[in-house]
């Protein structure tokens, strides 16, 4: 397995299956329909402006495993040195290891572009995902009951966030 930078020309298509595999089948995403790949267009297109990474994992044929991003946390200039981000793993490939690799290289990412912290949004029933972000240092920040609705039933969501030792030395503006 290699960690590799994720682009559009070969990598949308297997993000995209990843997504809609936990769009249908799960509570790690809150969207309902399945995601276009016009939609997948438009998210590298945002990352690329921003300077954000999709760090992906392939195994020794290319294949995308799972990958991880970060975005913006919430659209002020206040928040500019935290992000939110996201891990996801194809569902044949969990329980490998593979999400903790990609989280150590986004969190390697995020304090060399001079970030403060990294905030993981995660469905409340999601164990997997709090005990991954738990052993890598992530502490619980707050819950938020019944915030979304899906399946039929209200979710509840955890924030957990990673404060880094960077930027050494942040300013206003």
């Amino acid at each position: 397995m290699k960690l590799v930078a994720c682009t559009p020309e070969r990598h949308a298509e297997a993000i995209l299956a990843i997504l809609n595999e936990a769009i249908v089948h799960s509570t790690a995403l809150y969207d309902y329909q399945p995601r276009s790949m016009a939609q997948m267009a438009t998210w590298f297109d945002t990352k690329r402006q921003h300077g954000w990474p999709v760090i992906g994992m392939e195994d020794e044929a290319g294949t995308l495993l799972g990958f991880a991003s970060y975005g913006s946390f919430r659209n002020f200039p206040a928040y500019k040195y935290s992000v939110e981000h996201s891990v996801y793993v194809h569902q044949g490939h969990r329980g490998q290891g593979i999400g903790r690799l990609l989280m150590r290289a986004l969190i390697d990412a995020a304090r060399a572009q001079g970030l403060h912290m990294l905030v993981g949004v995660i469905d409340s029933a999601n164990e997997g995902s709090k005990h991954l972000h738990a052993d890598l240092g992530f502490v619980h920040g707050g819950t938020l009951r019944q915030a979304g609705f899906k399946f039929g039933r209200w979710l509840d969501i955890d924030f957990y966030q990673l404060i880094l030792d960077t930027p050494l030395d942040p300013v206003d503006g």
